[in-house]
């Protein structure tokens, strides 16, 4: 698989998801919105909610000959806790689960051998709840949440919640990041 693909990926918080990947050699594009739901087109005061079926997610688009599948798998996978049902730390409910949308087949089974490796190798101590489904639709956020670490740094829930995955992205993933 060479050329561009785009996966979307949810891991709890999209401002933190979007921070982690916008700093990845390769991904192209991220942009925050919502998938895995049934309701169309859906505000962010309605996901919040928890009643659109919807998480909170990144469309990550990426060149497959700057940067693999596997290690964007790493890097989600390292920056937050896919073995808490529908909870990251504070962030609390369906709208905030750990789940994979893949838009190919190869993808998926991609995904199912990086998750099995990882429960081979123990890395976590819980089960990984990771929900994998296929891609259905995705809406993208509205525009005050595109960007919104670069754009609120200093702003209390970034500097305790993003920072310190960003610092943990430097420093396992320093080879893969933009300098």
């Amino acid at each position: 698989m060479n050329g561009n693909q785009t996966i979307y990926l949810a891991g709890g918080c999209f401002w933190c998801t979007e921070a982690v990947f916008s700093k990845v050699k390769g991904v192209l594009e991220v942009h925050s919105g919502y998938a895995g739901g049934f309701v169309k087109n859906p505000c962010y005061r309605e996901v919040c909610n928890g009643t659109t079926g919807h998480a909170e997610c990144v469309e990550v688009v990426f060149d497959t000959s700057i940067i693999s599948l596997e290690i964007i798998l790493a890097i989600f996978f390292a920056t937050h806790d896919p073995t808490t049902l529908n909870r990251q730390g504070y962030d609390v409910g369906t709208q905030y689960r750990s789940a994979i949308f893949f838009t190919e087949n190869g993808q998926k089974e991609m995904v199912d051998s990086f998750i099995k490796q990882l429960e081979e190798k123990a890395v976590f101590d819980s089960k990984i709840v990771t929900q994998i489904k296929s891609f259905e639709a995705f809406y993208k956020a509205e525009p005050e949440h595109h960007q919104y670490y670069e754009r609120n740094s200093n702003e209390r829930y970034c500097s305790i919640v993003i920072s310190p995955k960003l610092n943990h992205l430097k420093e396992q993933f320093s080879s893969y990041l933009l300098s």
